[in-house]
């Protein structure tokens, strides 16, 4: 029976499932991969599991070894390579007055390709860039376009919570967001308040979106007329976690109800 992991390729690039075979292996431990035309490093992101016929399907390559001493000296070696790669392909996005941002430059294991990662507002025409960088370094080079979260989880930080950023800690792969969220947890729609550091909606937004929700439901909605024990007044806030609700009796009367947990009944 196969064993299988999870490994994230190279040190910014995509999640994978892997066969270990005989490999003895942890997470967290540097491997050297088989890949398409080349071979290639990776970090091991999970516990080993047994070959489920799903997983089987998605299998990207084997593991050849656990990295070795020399392994992870070529690892260093190649990252500080690359960051002489960034200067140079800098200076010829200057030179061709290209409206593109280059975020990181990586070396594949075997050094034969070296991937460019880079934002833009649009597509962009990069085909001469590629020439005049393969004339230089003699490898193969990928310009990979990637979106404002892959460069704040590429780049780090922290957020206004005082933590490290979500997606350069743990997050493997980004979750659809949307301002809805916000809304249903009842936040300030001020940009400054609901985005990250990528300038989109903040990750954590999603991670209590559910609780709120379900809450909510037995809630009134803001604006809306209901009864109370004073008289009928209209809803001007909601706390949903509290389960308090603000009621304009009119005359500028404010008075506050809380609702008991549908669980509580």
């Amino acid at each position: 029976m196969g064993r299988i992991v999870r490994i994230q390729l190279g040190e910014y690039r995509s999640v994978y499932f892997y066969d270990l075979n005989d490999i003895e292996c942890n997470r967290d431990d540097y491997v050297v991969l088989e890949v398409d035309r080349g071979s290639e490093f990776g970090k091991v992101i999970s516990d080993i599991s047994s070959a489920a016929k799903g997983k089987m399907d998605r299998l990207k390559g084997k593991v050849l070894r656990k990295a070795t001493e020399g392994d992870m000296k070529q690892i260093e070696n190649n990252r500080m390579k690359a960051k002489e790669a960034l200067s140079i392909c800098l200076r010829k996005i200057n030179e061709r007055r290209i409206d593109m941002r280059i975020v990181k430059a990586e070396y594949t294991f075997d050094s034969s390709k070296i991937i460019f990662s880079f934002i833009a507002e649009g597509r962009v025409d990069f085909r001469n860039l590629v020439k005049d960088l393969a004339r230089v370094f003699r490898v193969r080079i990928e310009l990979k376009q990637i979106g404002v979260r892959d460069k704040a989880k590429i780049i780090g930080g922290y957020g206004v919570c005082g933590r490290q950023l979500c997606c350069s800690s743990y997050m493997r792969a980004f979750h659809p967001l949307s301002i809805k969220m916000a809304k249903e947890q009842g936040l300030p729609l001020n940009p400054s308040r609901i985005s990250g550091a990528c300038g989109r909606i903040k990750c954590c937004m999603a991670y209590e979106f559910t609780v709120y929700k379900e809450q909510a439901r037995s809630l009134p909605r803001l604006g809306e007329r209901i009864n109370t024990v004073e008289g009928k007044g209209r809803v001007v806030d909601v706390n949903i976690l509290k389960r308090v609700v603000s009621i304009d009796m009119g005359e500028g009367k404010i008075v506050k109800t809380v609702f008991p947990n549908s669980s509580d009944n």
